[in-house]
């Protein structure tokens, strides 16, 4: 954003530069080509002056040396004409004037009829031309002929251009000075959105950890960001304490219910044997209910921890942790007959929170076996590669559908066509919560074999 202001500033700069260097160029030009004007005005006069009496007694070559001194000091060719052959000069300061010229002939037609000279167009720097003047010779407000002087430009174009030259330099400092006067006021604007992004991004992290999100703290600046920056803080701390409040809710409302819910499973068990057989089948299924929220009540705490704790991740032995949970597991898998394989490689170290990897293991392995089908395999998958452990586990399940790949880590969501399973739907929201804390992802995969793979993955330390 620095860098787009800065162009922004530095625009308007370059556009009020060229809109005072082009007039003022165009003035210099303007200025050189008048003074270049009147110094050859004031020579043809001279000239128009002398020739008076040469013309009078028929006498024109007299007017020769003068023009030839006056062409040989300054290269500017001079020719006097009368009204009787106004294409050929009676006395020229060369031969090679190109007196037969359309634009010549018409400024010595107008000196002829009593016209006096009018300055020639601008010129550019660059237009290889020519003044061409020509003043009438009057004798007692007569005209008896005209002189023409052919001007070159060279010197004049030559002084506009080193004029033009120092126009630019000067616009360039002007440009370098802006410069390095715009940088310290751009970032003196901009530090408090600097602030305001760095929080930003550390609000995600800090509301999903549960650690209080830093104040931006922007104490420079424009007043109006200052004033952002304050009512960010407001709304980030506000945030803060309602995210807190409701994982409060979630702990406390779990943890309350516990001891009903036990209670009520104890009296339903005791009501056993002196139920009729119409009504143990209710009573069946209600003991069922109660321990289906005990699942759900277990969840919950879990994912309330997960997403209140502020303990820094540590360095895990994911190695030692997944054999740990594989061989906890095996009782439960022996118990519906499917097999727990092990595959891939030693990975040592990665990046988790306290207990992260056991409690992502428990989940995955805990909804593979409620999915796949007696006497087959749950394949844990453990491979580093570029810095990242990844983590997969696969079964032989009914699977997702592709369309539901990307809801299956929402909180309660569960398929359509697993409703008939045990489960609350928060099994994967936990695994993304714990993933997210250390900047890992959860990605999950249709195999080609069938089942599902859920694929973990967090930095290796």
């Amino acid at each position: 954003m620095r860098s787009r202001l800065l162009g922004v500033v530095l625009a308007l700069i370059v556009l009020v530069l060229v809109g005072l260097g082009v007039p003022l160029g165009r003035g210099v030009a303007a200025s050189e080509q008048q003074e270049m004007f009147l110094d050859r005005l004031t020579d043809t006069s001279r000239f128009a002056s002398l020739a008076q009496r040469p013309l009078i007694d028929n006498r024109p070559h007299l007017l020769r040396p003068e023009l030839e001194r006056y062409d040989e000091l300054y290269d500017i060719g001079v020719a006097v004409v009368t009204r009787d052959a106004p294409t050929v000069p009676v006395v020229a300061s060369r031969n090679n004037l190109a007196l037969g010229d359309s634009a010549v002939q018409d400024l010595v037609s107008k000196a002829l009829a009593g016209r006096l000279p009018v300055a020639p167009p601008l010129f550019m720097p660059w237009s290889d031309t020519q003044v061409v003047l020509a003043e009438p010779v009057l004798v007692d407000g007569e005209v008896r002929g005209a002189v023409i002087t052919f001007s070159p430009t060279s010197k004049t174009r030559f002084e506009v251009l080193a004029w033009w030259g120092l126009l630019l330099a000067a616009s360039l400092l002007v440009l370098a000075l802006a410069v390095l006067l715009a940088l310290p006021v751009v970032r003196w604007t901009l530090r408090p959105v600097q602030a305001l992004d760095d929080a930003t991004g550390k609000l995600l992290a800090a509301v999903v950890s549960g650690r209080p999100v830093p104040p931006v703290g922007a104490e420079s600046g424009p007043p109006e960001l200052r004033q952002l920056s304050r009512s960010f803080d407001q709304m980030a701390a506000s945030m803060s304490d309602v995210l807190a409040a409701q994982r409060a809710f979630v702990a406390d409302a779990s943890h309350q219910l516990r001891n009903p819910l036990t209670a009520l499973k104890l009296r339903l068990s005791n009501l056993e044997g002196h139920v009729d057989a119409e009504a143990e089948v209710h009573q069946v299924e209600a003991l069922s209910e109660t321990d289906r929220l005990n699942r759900i009540l277990d969840e919950l705490l879990a994912m309330a921890r997960a997403e209140s704790s502020s303990v820094d991740p540590v360095p895990v032995d994911v190695d030692k942790s997944v054999a740990a949970r594989l061989s906890a597991w095996q009782a439960a898998a022996a118990a519906k007959e499917v097999h727990l394989v092990l595959d891939g490689q030693r990975v040592g170290m990665a990046l988790a929170p306290p207990r992260g990897v056991e409690t992502v293991l428990d989940a995955l392995l805990d909804n593979a076996l409620k999915f796949t089908p007696e006497g087959t395999l749950i394949v844990v998958d453990v491979r580093k590669s570029d810095g990242v452990v990844r983590l997969s586990v696969s079964d032989h399940g009914p699977g997702l559908q592709p369309e539901e790949l990307e809801r299956a880590t929402d909180r309660f969501w569960r398929s359509p066509a697993h409703q008939n399973v045990p489960g609350s739907g928060l099994g994967l929201s936990i695994v993304r919560l714990v993933v997210e804390r250390v900047d890992g992802a959860v990605r999950l995969e249709s195999p080609e074999d069938g089942g599902l793979k859920v694929v973990v993955e967090l930095p290796a330390a």
